[in-house]
């Protein structure tokens, strides 16, 4: 099997502009852990795409394709045309995952993870909080504020914190913590920079951040590790890494929490994290995200599987046996660097 992975923002998708620092470190160390197991895998040809500022060394028979600014669009039609399944890593911000997934679709090719539509569902988090809560998932209230309305008039009627997010984003970006009116105004104007126009409003969820890594084939699912979440919460909001498996009393119910929210979502195949908040009052379902996630880099290390291999299985239709519980405690930071502790 030829496989074409895709990581946007070192892979090519934006070639000819700007590389945010942070999410080109946080991008090349969750591509070059996923190429590090796909090459492990036998019987795989895998190829890679490039920024051609990229430095990143792919993995010994791995084939890493540059995409050159004036022609990154035809040559990764041109990639996707010539495998037989692409693995995308990319943000949902502003539909570029569900856009790159519908581009494979088209070219009738198989994505290994969810497709457009079921990323469209995750992706949508307004439309994701009502889906979840109709299954009887914890979810946090919210308010959606629509782009014409003025953050000046609403800031006066919210009971402060809250927290402010785009409508469609990934991770902390666009993400602001606002105490009072003045910062209220600044988180809106901060979400909207993500292109997203409509915001997200939630109270602030005092709380363990953590997620949830799943490996599922779009029926069922398993829980591969509990993760604490490294996130300093401000404006705008700061990921930090994060420490695999996670200690914390309701650690078992984030699973359960995770599996509901899961079922409630159809088509999430492949590597599927959930982000929640371990409340007093129990796990509260912040986001699902239908991509690798950053967390992968500590659940391979802490477990010492392969974490693709299991993921590709799932995309596959073959749903693997879920792995042994962790051999040790893995710390990671954003952008790459884990250290291990063995298990007590």
């Amino acid at each position: 099997m030829r496989i074409l992975v895709h990581e946007y923002v070192t892979g090519g998708g934006l070639s000819g502009r700007p590389l945010p620092p942070t999410l080109a470190r946080e991008g090349a160390a969750m591509l070059g852990a996923l190429l590090a197991d796909l090459a492990a895998v036998p019987g795989l040809e895998v190829v890679a795409t490039l920024d051609p500022r990229s430095r990143l060394r792919t993995p010994p028979g791995v084939a890493a394709v540059r995409l050159p600014p004036a022609r990154a669009a035809a040559v990764l039609r041109r990639l996707i045309r010539e495998a037989d399944a692409v693995w995308l890593i990319a943000p949902e911000t502003d539909g570029i995952l569900a856009r790159l997934a519908a581009r494979v679709e088209a070219e009738g090719r198989r994505v290994l993870g969810p497709g457009a539509a079921a990323i469209r569902r995750a992706a949508d988090k307004a439309a994701l909080r009502r889906r979840l809560a109709a299954a009887g998932v914890a979810v946090p209230p919210a308010r959606v504020l629509h782009r014409a309305a003025d953050p000046y008039a609403v800031a006066a009627e919210i009971a402060y914190p809250v927290v402010v997010k785009p409508w469609r984003g990934a991770g902390c970006g666009g993400v602001g913590l606002a105490r009072d009116p003045a910062e209220f105004v600044r988180a809106v104007s901060l979400a909207r920079a993500q292109g997203a126009g409509r915001v997200l409003v939630q109270p602030f969820l005092p709380g363990a951040p953590a997620s949830v890594s799943l490996i599922g084939d779009g029926r069922c699912a398993f829980a591969l590790a509990v993760n604490a979440q490294h996130i300093r919460a401000g404006l705008p909001f700061a990921y930090d890494g994060g420490t695999t498996p996670l200690e914390h009393p309701r650690a078992a119910e984030a699973v359960e929490c995770a599996l509901a929210a899961y079922r409630a979502l159809p088509g999430l195949v492949g590597y599927i994290g959930v982000d929640l908040v371990l409340t007093d009052a129990g796990p509260v379902v912040t986001d699902v995200n239908p991509r690798l996630t950053t967390s992968y880099l500590g659940v391979r290390a802490a477990l010492g599987a392969n974490i693709a291999a299991l993921a590709l299985e799932a995309c596959l239709g073959r749903l693997p046996p879920p792995p042994g519980p962790p051999r040790r405690r893995a710390r990671f930071t954003a952008d790459g660097v884990v250290r291990c502790e063995e298990a007590a």
